[in-house]
């Protein structure tokens, strides 16, 4: 056999070995942006309820933006806060307070606050129905606690929805 004949018959090979034995349509979660306004305007409330100037971000599955709030008396780098901290809620499935504190405390895992995106600061909550993480909301502008808590507020506010 010729060294095209060869060629021809591993790239059969490759493609028979490797191929989807059946292809199949995934359903998934994912943001809505009704859900995203639904969360983002009680985040953005519990905030200014206390009197913050405060940013709110909530991404869906892929972590694409899908909702950004700057509040008024808000400064700039708020809004790429909380984008980011809701990046790292929906990517970890964790809340970025949780996320902070773990990679904080393990060596081998401190390098990970080091991708793009991330940012290991409180006011991050994941979005969930039971086991699936399919987006999250942050918060900034205010204390780091508070920021915890008013992304939180935000997921109560649609808590019926979510389950």
């Amino acid at each position: 056999m010729g060294l095209g004949g060869r060629a021809a018959l591993a790239c059969a090979v490759g493609f028979a070995l490797f191929a989807p034995a059946q292809a199949q349509v995934v359903m998934q979660r994912n943001v809505s942006l009704e859900l995203a306004r639904a969360i983002g305007e009680a985040a953005l409330g519990a905030c200014q309820a206390l009197g913050y100037n405060t940013s709110i971000a909530v991404v869906d599955r892929a972590g694409d933006t899908v909702l950004l709030m700057r509040g008024t008396n808000a400064t700039p780098q708020t809004a790429e806060m909380a984008r980011r901290k809701a990046y790292t809620a929906r990517m970890w499935r964790r809340s970025s307070q949780q996320w902070a504190a773990e990679t904080l405390e393990d060596p081998e895992r401190f390098p990970q606050r080091d991708l793009a995106d991330v940012l290991a600061l409180s006011g991050g909550i994941p979005i969930s129905v039971g086991d699936d993480t399919f987006g999250g909301v942050g918060s900034a502008g205010s204390t780091l606690q508070q920021d915890h808590d008013c992304a939180q507020a935000g997921i109560d506010a649609v808590a019926d929805q979510l389950q």
